[in-house]
């Protein structure tokens, strides 16, 4: 009898945890995302995540890419120390690019933005997690070359994440 009591108990207990409980489905990857706003905040070259970049470290992209369009390397130091990405954007600003720049920029985003999403794993799946959803630096500031603005612009800031992307997709092992 003890037995018997035992055994109905048990199975009370399982059904209780049974597997035909609904379990929510994982959210879908987005298709398209507009703008590197809310939850792809991670995404701008302004979130915090260190980049190092021809022998400095930078508190994120934006600070790396804006020094690198100095080739003085006291200049750069004062861009890295600024305590913000609009100040360091702002510095970047304030001064006549190194006469290659307009060559060598692209590569300079790609390589700081390579950084960022493979020295940080955490960034590294958040970026993953956007699964093939064509990424827009969607922008109010009238940036039509990294981004779009009133749906135009040539969005390279986007097409570098997706080609990051891509290349951690493909990488067997991720950090």
């Amino acid at each position: 009898m003890l037995r018997m009591l035992k055994k109905a108990l048990l199975l009370l207990m399982l059904a209780g945890c049974s597997a035909s409980r609904p379990v929510p489905a994982p959210a879908p990857a987005p298709t398209f995302i507009a703008e590197f706003q809310g939850p792809y905040r991670f995404l701008s070259n302004f979130w915090p995540a260190t980049v190092q970049f021809e022998g400095l470290m930078y508190p994120d992209v934006e600070h790396a890419y804006q020094s690198a369009k100095t080739l003085d390397m006291n200049v750069r130091r004062q861009i890295a120390a600024l305590p913000t990405p609009a100040a360091a954007k702002h510095a970047g600003e304030s001064f006549p690019p190194r006469a290659d720049w307009p060559q060598i920029k692209l590569a300079v985003m790609e390589q700081c933005v390579r950084f960022k999403f493979t020295h940080h794993p955490d960034l590294a799946r958040k970026l993953m997690s956007t699964g093939n959803a064509q990424l827009q630096e969607g922008n109010t500031w009238n940036d039509r070359y990294w981004g779009v603005c009133g749906g135009v612009g040539e969005n390279h800031l986007g097409k570098i994440l997706m080609k990051v992307r891509a290349e951690l997709r493909a990488t067997p092992y991720r950090r």
